[in-house]
């Protein structure tokens, strides 16, 4: 781990989505989450603000990233409920089979090497009927925006983590087998369309 990816960054990443455009998002699908949950890259902890406190028994905080926890420390000790970390990468969570009630990830499948494994992970550790929580951003219908994506793509996830533009995440939640319940995709007003088309839903196991 270098002084870039360790510290410089998680910080820079944070901020991007620490936009307020996104904490809006963030606000709108977070609460879906309930009972004992497992976030997938929990980061710096935009979403610790948004979950229904009256509603969580447990949160798993996945979060590989040293630099990253160290961001999140404080907004995961302050949490009114119990939670803890899991410092793994998303394709290896370290719970049993159907052991959670519900996931949230947000902002992470872009990011994720082999999100395949971990999308099949996350369905492994769901209860049946467990719901699977998501908001991420990806690949834009306007071809124009499109194009930006496909070509600013290597250069954008060197510096951002790894992340890429343009894939398409209700495309991987359907092929991972997730049923998906609730969706709406739309730019998020406020944040740059190369990187502001999202999905925000619910998916069930």
């Amino acid at each position: 781990m270098g002084i870039y990816t360790d510290h410089i960054e998680p910080k820079l990443v944070s901020c991007v989505c620490g936009m307020k455009a996104l904490h809006k998002e963030r606000e709108q699908i977070v609460p879906e989450a309930a009972g004992r949950v497992l976030e997938i890259g929990f980061g710096s902890g935009h979403n610790a603000p948004y979950y229904d406190c009256s509603q969580i028994t447990h949160l798993y905080a996945l979060e590989p990233s040293a630099g990253w926890r160290r961001l999140g420390e404080k907004r995961l000790r302050d949490l009114p409920f119990t939670a803890e970390w899991l410092d793994r990468p998303g394709e290896h969570i370290p719970l049993a089979n159907e052991s959670v009630d519900s996931v949230l990830v947000t902002f992470s499948l872009c990011t994720i090497p082999g999100v395949e494994a971990a999308l099949a992970g996350m369905r492994r550790v769901l209860k049946p009927g467990g719901k699977l929580v998501f908001l991420e951003h990806g690949a834009a219908p306007d071809p124009g925006v499109a194009k930006w994506q496909d070509r600013l793509n290597k250069v954008w996830g060197k510096f951002a983590g790894g992340c890429h533009l343009n894939r398409k995440p209700d495309d991987l939640i359907d092929k991972a087998g997730f049923q998906i319940a609730a969706i709406d995709r739309h730019y998020a007003p406020g944040a740059p369309k190369i990187a502001g088309f999202v999905s925000a839903g619910v998916a069930l196991r």
